[in-house]
């Protein structure tokens, strides 16, 4: 079972062939079923499955251009399995 909330964040100027890279090991790793981010500070291991929300968004201001993609999906722990499904009735 999860215990709060896990995060990781990185932040580096890269050229566009590097940024290429990361693309496709995210883009593979999705495929897999198991996508890892990390650095000297931090890691995150997360295991996408079942139906994924995907939002794009393309912005341009003045002297900034800016594309931003974000991929969501629900995890099931143990316990979510085991929960009795809801019955509703208006008798």
């Amino acid at each position: 079972m999860r215990q709060g909330k896990k995060s990781f964040r990185h932040e580096s100027l890269q050229d566009a062939a590097s940024i290429q890279e990361i693309l496709a090991a995210i883009s593979e790793g999705i495929a897999k079923g198991k996508v890892s981010f990390s650095d000297s500070d931090d890691k995150i291991v997360m295991h996408p499955e079942g139906l994924l929300h995907m939002k794009v968004t393309a912005s341009q201001e003045e002297d900034r251009d800016r594309i931003s993609i974000r991929v969501s999906w629900q995890v099931e722990d143990e316990q979510g399995k085991k929960k009795k499904p809801l019955r509703v009735s208006s008798k």
